[in-house]
């Protein structure tokens, strides 16, 4: 499934729960990624929520836990070049460190 059919998706069952196009759209702008928006599109399908805050939360609950995932992964790939520097060392010659 392409960026425009989860987009497309998405906004179709926030219209069809009667909600309008602008909330749609604005949801499905910041959710920003397919796989935001098909995580989205399935909570609305299940959970049928009864208001368009209990939506809003949930677009918000999704954006966090996604900031979350690549704070983990920045933390990750730090700790990593981190840990190949205490390994390797620096790569600095002798001459150099000499004033």
């Amino acid at each position: 499934m392409a960026w425009n059919d989860a987009y497309t998706t998405l906004t179709e069952t926030i219209c069809k729960m009667g909600y309008p196009q602008e909330l749609a759209d604005m949801i499905a702008n910041n959710l920003g990624s397919e796989k935001m928006m098909n995580r989205m599109t399935g909570y609305l399908l299940h959970a049928k929520p009864s208001s368009a805050e209990e939506i809003v939360d949930e677009m918000l609950a999704i954006m966090e836990d996604r900031e979350r995932w690549v704070k983990k992964k920045q933390a990750e790939y730090y700790n990593g070049k981190y840990n190949e520097l205490l390994y390797n060392g620096l790569d600095v010659e002798e001459d150099d460190l000499e004033v």
